[in-house]
């Protein structure tokens, strides 16, 4: 039986607590995290053997969202976890970010790290979990690594820092930091953010790395204590004497080339030409292989691109080192979506479209945390031909569904509230060509689409990546990256946000951490171009349509007694389906009485409200109505005046003069106008035709009507007392208006 070990540290007031040697002893290493009643599971193994044809170290991280651990079964058809939810990609993809750039690079044994919600307390959040997890996993696990890393989440409530807050927090927080790093530099951030100034922003970050420390310091503890030997793998690295001969091949015509300005397809045409001659000048060379001879040659263009960066301040493009390439912005492109916009920057283009739809219409989210619904929803794609490739659809990847996220965290904070604009919405980013920051590019479209379909939104937002090439102490800071300048520089490093500060924030890097510092200026430095990017926002469409476009739905809401949805929604949804059906609207009812009605024309609109309203009123002593007879007795005639409400006209009532029978007024069918006259506590409802007739109040009505002993109030159509859904009727249907 292996033996568990338990190792607890602190982290600004939470107990972190991990154990190992109770799970998974097959496992190259495998541990708990715990905080509070929140446990995730990691496990981290490599492959015996190397994977044969690739030039590239496969690493898989997967975080497997267990409904099991809030108590709960999946809600699917089949009643078990089926693909990932996207809060889970985002975990995985939360966790693989820092974790890459410590492998080796001449590794190509597979590595699969794996994680597991075990329990979650619907209180503190599982992903600084997952990547605690997983690189303690690592730590003491067998597999070549450079860790440890830690994280923490870091919120701002009431003008105070908060490490590691709960769910509850950081909904009321006006920061949403995620941070990740080794014991010296930040490796990788991520943040959503209400209008946060960079200096803010700069101290959170700082704040995050010194709270990370101690869970640094655990692991060390652990790997020193129990940590496996690390295993050996065949090593991929080039041999020197390889990399000078392709050297000596190559001269100096990539340098030669760099200084011309070429774009994108004229720039990669040369590069294969050129790579294809030093091929062919190997072939005799059996010693050579191929792949080798690839890898030798981007790592000396590699080598080119940065040093005339750093050396000369020039980029691939002769762009200098804050420039920004040509932007236009367009807006109304789709005469039937609710809104469009076209972002373009340099050979970058991304087309955003805007569906407006009902509350209905929320997404429901079937998770382990706390949110059960999305009004806003934002989704990115990425098909081939916008990079001039070719390869199968195969729906969104992971890419995708964490570039729409960011687009969508960087747009949230200046959406309209549900009360001032209750709809549901969708944006859809379609990337319709790529080379440089697509996901940025989806904000800036996202703007101009939100401002085209009549959104109020507070205020612009636009996106600018950044990136860094960095050699020894020397480093250049590139506004508006390329391409080019992402594969082969250290950082790509995303910033949205307003012109009064930061709305999201995204890092990633290469290289073993960053400092403070260094992500200060970027952040100075991206916020430059950010208001540079604003501007055009604003030239193009200043402010948000005052209107909706014709083929938006206009949202009527009407506030009706919640004891009235049955009324509304009638046996098995029949009369809601009814009102839909006839008027072309749609309708959704909330549990606190809210109808939302959506409609596309005025009229159709006004039909259901008013339908809707007679479903849902009560009866005024004094009020007139036209009602048809439902019923008749021998002192009296039964007549609707509301949807499901009846009530008695007295055979004293029916007329001016004395009426001997009933059916010599009025028979079941006819419409008569008649004037409620009094209402008794157990809702019965007293009518009178002749108060109408009269022009009598209802008090000289209710004076002049005397009730004989065999008379009644208002009944039901089978006779019981409380007339059919009214006071005492009960609520037909149940539940709510969903249909």
């Amino acid at each position: 039986m292996p033996q568990a070990r338990s190792f607890q540290t602190v982290v600004e007031g939470k107990t972190f607590t991990i154990e190992t040697g109770k799970l998974a002893a097959l496992a190259g290493g495998a541990v708990t995290v715990r905080v509070g009643d929140s446990i995730v599971f990691a496990s981290a193994t490599m492959s015996k053997t190397l994977r044969e044809g690739i030039d590239f170290f496969p690493l898989t991280v997967d975080f497997e969202e267990r409904m099991y651990a809030g108590g709960r079964i999946p809600g699917s058809f089949f009643r078990r976890e089926g693909r990932p939810s996207e809060a889970a990609i985002l975990t995985a993809r939360l966790t693989d970010r820092p974790l890459r750039p410590l492998f080796p690079k001449d590794m190509r044994n597979d590595v699969q790290v794996i994680m597991y919600a075990l329990s979650s307390d619907g209180e503190n959040p599982l992903d600084i979990l997952g990547i605690v997890a997983a690189s303690t996993a690592l730590t003491i696990s067998d597999v070549p690594w450079g860790g440890p890393v830690a994280a923490v989440r870091v919120a701002r409530l009431e003008g105070q820092w908060v490490v590691n807050p709960t769910y509850d927090e950081i909904d009321r927080s006006a920061l949403d930091l995620r941070v990740a790093g080794t014991r010296d530099a930040v490796l990788m951030v991520e943040a959503g953010a209400r209008e946060v100034p960079e200096d803010l922003m700069v101290e959170a970050l700082e704040l995050a790395h010194r709270a990370m420390q101690p869970l640094i310091d655990l692991q060390e503890k652990m790997a020193g204590e129990l940590g496996k030997p690390k295993s050996s793998y065949p090593s991929f690295a080039l041999t020197e004497k390889l990399r000078t001969a392709v050297s000596e091949k190559v001269g100096t015509r990539l340098a030669d080339m760099l200084r011309d300005e070429m774009d994108r397809i004229e720039r990669q045409s040369v590069l294969d030409a050129l790579e294809g001659e030093v091929l062919a000048g190997f072939a005799d060379d059996a010693d050579m292989a191929e792949s080798d001879l690839r890898e030798a040659f981007h790592d000396i263009y590699r080598h080119e691109v940065r040093q005339r960066i750093l050396n000369d301040g020039a980029r691939p493009d002769g762009r200098t080192l804050t420039a920004i390439r040509p932007i236009s912005c367009e807006v109304d492109l789709s005469p039937r979506a609710h809104g469009s916009g076209l972002f373009t920057r340099g050979e970058t283009q991304v087309m955003t479209l805007t569906t407006l739809g009902t509350p209905r219409e929320a997404q429901e989210l079937d998770g382990l945390a706390p949110t059960d619904l999305k009004r806003y929803l934002h989704h990115y794609n990425f098909p081939p031909f916008s990079t001039g490739e070719v390869r199968p659809l195969r729906g969104s990847s992971r890419r995708d569904v964490g570039h729409g996220a960011l687009a969508e965290r960087a747009l949230v904070p200046v959406l309209p509230d549900m009360e001032e604009f209750p709809y549901t919405l969708r944006l859809v980013s379609e990337v319709f060509s790529s080379n440089g920051s697509t996901s940025m590019a989806s904000v800036c479209g996202s703007t101009l689409s939100l401002m085209d379909a009549g959104v109020p939104i507070k205020t612009p937002v636009a996106g600018i990546a950044m990136g860094l090439v960095k050699d020894g102490e020397r480093y250049a800071i590139l506004t508006d990256i390329q391409g080019v300048e992402d594969h082969l520089g250290d950082m790509d490093f995303k910033v949205a946000g307003t012109s009064q500060g930061i709305t999201a924030l995204q890092m990633d890097i290469k290289i073993k951490g960053i400092t403070p510092r260094i992500m200060a200026e970027a952040l100075a430095q991206a916020k430059t171009a950010r208001l540079a990017i604003l501007e055009k926002i604003r030239a193009c469409l200043p402010e948000p349509r005052p209107a909706l476009k014709p083929h938006a739905p206009r949202m009527t809401i009407l506030k009706i007694d919640p004891e009235k949805i049955g009324a509304v929604i009638g046996p098995g949804g029949k009369i809601i389906r009814r009102i839909q059906e006839e008027t072309g609207v749609k309708i959704d009812i909330e549990d606190d009485g809210r109808v939302f009605i959506a409609a596309t024309d005025g009229p159709s609109a006004e039909k259901a409200r008013k339908e809707i309203e007679s479903l849902t009123e009560t009866p005024v002593v004094g009020r007139i109505y036209t009602g048809k007879v439902v019923r008749v007795a021998d002192f009296g005639a039964f007549v609707e005046i509301l949807p499901n409400m009846d009530g008695l006209v007295h055979i004293s009532q029916l007329d001016s003069t004395r009426v001997e029978k009933v059916e010599d007024v009025c028979k079941v069918g006819d419409e008569i106008t008649v004037m409620v006259t009094a209402i008794d506590p157990e809702g019965k409802v007293r009518l009178s035709r002749q108060a109408v007739l009269e022009g009598w109040t209802a008090e000289e009505a209710l004076e002049r009507d005397r009730r004989p002993s065999g008379g009644s109030g208002s009944r039901s159509r089978d006779g019981r007392p409380g007339g059919r859904g009214g006071p005492g009727g009960g609520r037909p249907g149940g539940g709510r208006g969903r249909n």
